[in-house]
């Protein structure tokens, strides 16, 4: 029995595209569910200063898994295109080249982050309360970068077969693991922030040993044997040139955030859990656009490599329109209802659940404005044009959100929904660097007679 290769270049376009999108969205809503449930856990059952190390914490690892994300995505456009152009056998020297890449980012990762982690902490100018339990949490989380890397290449390469269902199935399982294992280590162990790092990384570990038996049991659909697993210097060059791009725009759009975020720290524990919190409540609420952006890659990435062009934008357009209308909701709940949901993670909490939902309302805004931009940059990842994807990105986050929010940041008194305007305001401007490049690409696609260069 061998996984299947979804064919998107052929029939409609809306059910194969949501059909895709579905999983994906139920898979990284379950992979969020690590943090928050680490996050709701420790603020039930523990300090505000834990509950400020996990989310500084997380913030941090998070930053590491948004760059391992963003190279695999080279991995996903790879095989996508492979598949669509019909070169189902080379795909196994894509699969093969990409586990020697990650094997070597894993190492890496890892050794820097335990050698560099308090360094980090106090960069982002931690509260000293929290400090020594942000420290620890980061570390045991980096102890287990190698999951992180390894769950990741998985999910990539199934992402680029068209399969979108393993990597549900997987962290799902994983994710109940994680619950458990909060309640144990953190409720039943009293290990607090410790605890919910080591619960993270046990949870990973069974996410991958999970993928990898499927793989083994099912097959691939195409020859993979050891001798493909090597070096191969032009396969790995290619991923990187498409992923390097991506994770180096994701890793300073995430930098912009953990600016922002010491900006915050620097406002006090309070701040620092409030905004920590409303950032995991964000984590849920961009899901959609998030999940929309990975399945464009893969259904581009296959009408490009097949020369379908027009059935790619399409793809794109039906993407916006259905996430624009389910944002419009997503809104208006987090607009609102704020308090509320702050709630989940601060309860009996006062001060932080109102500190959260201030910070909340701009992201409110800035949901249904995403809903465009993600759904552009999966496009154009799936195009390749993974340069101007970086280029945009660091010019939201560099020209407008970390100097809005450090102006905000700086009025008296200080609103945390000023400062959180400065996302809504990146975005705007990174629509309209988008709407202008994807004009430019039309023209160019119709001046060299229908060929995408």
């Amino acid at each position: 029995m061998t996984t299947g290769v979804h064919n998107f270049t052929e029939g409609k376009i809306i059910a194969p595209l949501l059909e895709f999108t579905l999983p994906i969205l139920f898979a990284v809503f379950l992979q969020a569910m690590y943090g928050a449930v680490d996050l709701a856990v420790v603020g039930w059952f523990a300090s505000t200063a834990d509950v400020s190390a996990v989310s500084a914490g997380s913030q941090i690892m998070q930053t590491i898994t948004i760059v391992i994300t963003g190279l695999a995505m080279g991995t996903t456009v790879m095989l996508g295109k492979k598949i669509g152009q019909g070169r189902e056998r080379e795909a196994g020297d894509v699969i093969g080249g990409s586990v020697c890449l990650f094997a070597v980012t894993a190492l890496i990762v890892t050794f820097v982050m335990l050698l560099a982690t308090p360094a980090i902490t106090r960069i982002m100018q931690a509260p000293p309360e929290a400090f020594g339990k942000t420290v620890a949490y980061v570390r045991i989380c980096s102890a287990g970068t190698v999951f992180i890397v390894a769950y990741n290449l998985l999910g990539s390469v199934f992402r680029g077969l068209g399969d979108s269902k393993t990597p549900l199935l997987a962290v799902g399982i994983a994710c109940v693991c994680n619950i458990f294992g909060d309640v144990l280590f953190v409720a039943g162990f009293g290990l607090a922030a410790g605890g919910a790092a080591l619960a993270t990384v046990i949870s990973q570990a069974i996410s991958v040993l999970l993928c990898l038996w499927i793989v083994k049991r099912r097959g691939l659909p195409f020859a993979f044997e050891r001798k493909n697993v090597r070096f191969h210097s032009k396969i790995i060059a290619a991923v990187l040139h498409i992923g390097t791009p991506i994770a180096l725009q994701d890793t300073l759009v995430s930098f912009s955030f953990l600016v922002i975020l010491a900006i915050v720290n620097s406002l006090g524990v309070v701040a620092s859990a409030g905004v920590g919190v409303a950032e995991r409540l964000c984590g849920f609420i961009m899901l959609l656009p998030s999940a929309f952006a990975q399945s464009l890659s893969a259904f581009v990435a296959q009408n490009i490599g097949a020369g379908r062009y027009r059935r790619a934008r399409l793809a794109m357009f039906c993407g916006m329109a259905t996430s624009f209308c389910l944002a419009v909701f997503l809104a208006w709940l987090s607009f609102f209802h704020g308090e509320a949901l702050a709630a989940v993670f601060a309860k009996g909490n006062g001060a932080v659940m109102a500190a959260g939902a201030d910070y909340l309302k701009a992201y409110a805004i800035d949901t249904m404005f995403v809903s465009f931009l993600f759904c552009f940059l999966g496009y154009f990842n799936g195009c390749g044009r993974t340069r101007f994807v970086m280029f945009q990105g660091i010019a939201g986050a560099f020209g407008v959100r970390i100097p809005v929010s450090w102006f905000m940041s700086r009025q008296t008194p200080v609103s945390l929904f000023h400062v959180g305007l400065a996302t809504p305001c990146s975005t705007l401007l990174q629509i309209a660097l988008c709407l202008a490049y994807f004009v430019h690409l039309q023209y160019k696609l119709r001046d060299n007679g229908g060929k995408f260069l």
